[in-house]
């Protein structure tokens, strides 16, 4: 929704940066990452830059280029002792794979009420207040 704080998970952003045989995939990833106020996390941006330099051969400085525009643009959020408590909580209360309750608790830690991710349960709603949404259904 246009106005809502959103996170995004890593997969959305491959699409939005790599060129792939699914152009409405890239299309919709590239709107989604211009469109609202995002926010992301440490762990976004580590997955993010090691897929880029393996799949996609991105050289150093434009990796270099990428964390610096992504720290300026967006809400980067960090790992702490709360942010990783949370995220056990997350998985014993939801079944959450470890990486995913990561994302899930950096994403309730943003304050975002979307969590735009193509590998978790579409629709699913945590603690009454974060959506995810998978935007390619």
């Amino acid at each position: 929704m246009p106005g809502d704080k959103c996170f995004v998970d890593t997969n959305i952003w491959l699409y939005a940066f790599v060129q792939s045989d699914e152009a409405d995939k890239t299309a919709l990833a590239g709107k989604l990452v211009s469109g609202h106020e995002i926010a992301i996390s440490v762990q976004v941006v580590n997955e993010l830059c090691v897929n880029l330099i393996r799949k996609a051969g991105f050289p150093e400085s434009r990796i270099a280029e990428l964390v610096s525009a992504l720290y300026e643009r967006h809400e980067v959020v960090g790992f702490s002792r709360e942010l990783l408590l949370s995220a056990s909580e997350l998985r014993v209360g939801h079944s959450f794979s470890y990486w995913d309750s990561l994302i899930v608790s950096a994403a309730i830690s943003s304050g975002a009420s979307i969590l735009y991710s193509e590998d978790m349960c579409d629709g699913m709603v945590v603690h009454n207040h974060l959506r995810i949404v998978n935007p390619f259904r």
